[in-house]
């Protein structure tokens, strides 16, 4: 009887098993964001909205919103791959879900040179036209006039328009079908929305395009969607971004308008102007700057908005860990906060971010 040498027979098993892999390419990441921070508020809630008093609280999610999420890939050969995305939201200082299981993501699909194809609950392409452009970088999402107003995550039309699932919001989709392609320095995305509602094709849906550059330093993006509600009112929202490098640090612009129809013989319509900066002090402290200028305007009501300025200060402690500094404050326009509420409102955080 022959004995093969202990860690020549370990070898040989690595190899094979790293042969396999080779071959099949096959792989599930598991990743996340946990972010929670003390926070005090004066004119705000727990929730960020408008109030007439002040509020203590743990708040998930300041900095990134909190999540867990799978992401895999297979090569099918010939350059063509299977991959999928599943990402739930969590209020971490609750361990409760947010909304939906997969609220965040939850699609399939192909991938090759020719781009992506997804099927799913998957993000609009206004909150991709964020991706590079928005002056907080997506920071505190939930009181982040571009994703709230621009992006729609909040458009508080109290109606369901595309696939949505919701009546507050309509920055993911649910049953969409979304096409990515990189070229070069260049990204175009098209995705449509399918309503699923009985003898009618364009009741519930919506549409989409946006195309974006980047390089040398700068990102430039536009997007157009098109939402339906249940009932056929129409929603027509456009967002344009452009960032660029100056010195050390980054400038950011961004401009969003929508308009809705609310009944027959009613719109309501936003502006949203974002202005911001980024700029490291050292490898480990970077400091962040962002205003905002939302105008809305009703039909029967009077014009109001808005003004809101938010500034992180961000202290790395390794490569997946950092503490932060967050101060607000907001200036309501003509009311938009509800007359019982305080005029203005201000807000301070303190948290820790780790990612995985």
């Amino acid at each position: 009887m022959q004995f093969i040498p202990f860690k020549k027979t370990v070898l040989t098993i690595s190899l094979m098993c790293v042969a396999g892999a080779t071959h099949a390419q096959s792989s599930v990441t598991i990743y996340g964001v946990a972010d929670l921070g003390v926070r005090r508020a004066s004119g705000l809630d727990a929730a960020n909205a408008a109030s007439a008093g002040d509020t203590h609280s743990l708040g998930s999610g300041i900095n990134t919103t909190s999540r867990l999420g799978f992401r895999g890939v297979e090569d099918l050969g010939g350059g063509l791959k299977a991959v999928f995305n599943l990402e739930s939201g969590w209020n971490l200082d609750s361990g409760t879900s947010n909304s939906k299981f997969f609220d965040r993501a939850s699609w399939v699909g192909l991938q090759g040179g020719w781009g992506t194809v997804g099927l799913g609950r998957q993000t609009t392409v206004l909150a991709d036209a964020l991706s590079g452009t928005d002056p907080l970088g997506n920071r505190l999402a939930g009181f982040n006039p571009n994703i709230q107003v621009a992006a729609l995550s909040a458009h508080r039309l109290g109606i369901e328009y595309g696939p949505s699932g919701s009546t507050s919001g309509s920055y993911r989709l649910d049953n969409a079908v979304k096409y990515t392609g990189k070229f070069d320095a260049w990204t175009v995305r098209a995705m449509h929305g399918l309503g699923e509602q009985s003898n009618s094709s364009s009741a519930l849906s919506s549409s989409g395009v946006s195309l974006a550059y980047e390089g040398g330093g700068y990102t430039a993006t536009l997007a157009y969607g098109d939402f339906s509600s249940a009932k056929n009112l129409d929603l027509k929202a456009y967002l344009a971004g452009l960032s660029g490098k100056v010195g050390q640090g980054k400038m950011f612009l961004t401009y969003g308008k929508n308009e809705a129809q609310t009944s027959a013989t009613a719109t309501t319509e936003n502006a949203t102007l974002g202005l911001g900066a980024q700029f490291p002090i050292s490898s480990q402290l970077n400091l962040v700057a962002a205003y905002y200028k939302v105008d809305r305007s009703r039909t029967g009501n009077a014009d109001d908005g808005f003004n809101r300025v938010v500034a992180f200060a961000e202290y790395g402690l390794s490569k997946r860990s950092l503490v932060y500094f967050e101060a607000d404050r907001t200036q309501w326009k003509n009311n938009f906060q509800g007359a019982s509420n305080k005029p203005s409102a201000t807000g301070l955080s303190v948290g820790v971010k780790h990612t995985f």
